[in-house]
């Protein structure tokens, strides 16, 4: 009994690999429909599918942007921080203690405050490409299917997950020239800040 599901899994992968092999786009046999492989298996990769498309480059744009902006908005307040409690040092001197102390723990209190709010301002940029990531995966999935379809296939899996497969199931190329086709920089998957 194992010795036959041995050949039929033999038999199976061998004729996959025939129908999806590198001279299979030349030597279908009719089997490609609009340029799309035929396999029951295809795979994916969501990271190129994202970094890709016009729609995870818009993305990245703007997330480049607003991070250049926290930046800037970092290294203004690190100077102007570095400003008081020089003077905040200079007063020292001339302040009675209690005085100084409830000055010296404001101080710290604000920058405590303030550092809460820049590393959230980071973290929220963060948190965006991953909500972009999650919403193209979303937008895509009717292209996705409808690839699928075109090719006979019944799944499409996440490349990552898959041990070994040959290049011609990858329809990430494809999907991102449909996606771009269909979303273009994607303001309905996500729209850009305002």
């Amino acid at each position: 009994m194992r010795a036959r599901m041995r050949q039929i899994a033999s038999a199976a992968l061998g004729a996959f690999l025939w129908l999806t092999g590198p001279g299979a786009a030349q030597h279908d046999g009719g089997l490609s429909n609009l340029g799309v492989v035929q396999s029951v298996i295809l795979t994916i990769s969501p990271d190129r599918l994202y970094s890709e498309s016009r729609f995870g480059q818009r993305i990245a744009r703007e997330i480049e942007e607003e991070s250049r902006q926290v930046a800037s908005e970092n290294r203004r307040i690190e100077g102007e921080l570095l400003a008081e409690e020089r003077e905040l040092t200079e007063l020292r001197q001339t302040l009675a203690p209690a005085e100084f102390r409830a000055r010296a723990d404001a101080f710290d209190e604000k920058v405590q405050q303030l550092r809460r709010t820049q590393d959230e301002k980071a973290r929220s940029l963060g948190q965006r490409n991953e909500e972009a990531r999650r919403a193209l995966l979303n937008a895509a999935q009717p292209v996705l299917l409808d690839l699928m379809l075109e090719s006979g296939a019944v799944a499409v899996l996440d490349r990552r997950a898959v041990l070994l497969s040959v290049d011609t199931v990858d329809i990430t190329a494809k999907a991102v020239e449909r996606i771009d086709a269909e979303f273009g920089e994607g303001e309905t998957i996500l729209p850009a800040p305002r």
